[in-house]
């Protein structure tokens, strides 16, 4: 499926409020409720649209603890790599995995409850036998910029 412009806009409006009425995305994407309806229909069915959740304010809930990984791995095959990333797939407090180019293989982020909880994880990580070579942490001390929508009229232009 190819998507055009307005396609495009109306992923723009959902990912920025999710719980948008019909009427007013279609009003905002200038087309007809029906139609508006029928295309977020098909970007759902088609993949475009995974899901709607709620943004929850960690810090009104309580202090956590946000830990940047780098991991290296010991090997580089293409088990050796399903294994580690079968093993944190497990772990809740993970919410970022990526298999990045350069100095390490993996950037993780981990939010936790705190030092010791992230200690507990990363020991049990190393003791599994997963091939992690060396970690790195970085406790985020503040994060003045976060945020979860994607520029999606600026990435894919009409």
């Amino acid at each position: 499926m190819k998507l055009d412009g307005i396609d495009i806009k109306i992923l723009h409006e959902l990912q920025k409020n999710g719980r948008i009425t019909n009427v007013e995305l279609a009003e905002l994407v200038n087309l007809s409720p029906t139609a508006c309806l029928v295309r977020v229909k098909r970007l759902q069915a088609e993949g475009y649209i995974e899901g709607y959740a709620a943004q929850i304010n960690a810090r009104k809930l309580g202090q956590t603890l946000t830990v940047f990984t780098e991991v290296t791995l010991k090997n580089h095959r293409q088990t050796d790599f399903a294994r580690f990333q079968s093993a944190v797939d497990k772990i809740d407090q993970l919410r970022e995995c990526h298999l990045v180019s350069g100095g390490y293989d993996y950037m993780l982020k981990f939010v936790t409850a705190s030092v010791g909880e992230y200690q507990a994880i990363m020991e049990r990580l190393t003791a599994m036998d997963i091939g992690i070579d060396k970690y790195f942490s970085f406790v985020v001390l503040k994060s003045p910029i976060v945020r979860s929508q994607m520029p999606l009229t600026s990435l894919f232009p009409a």
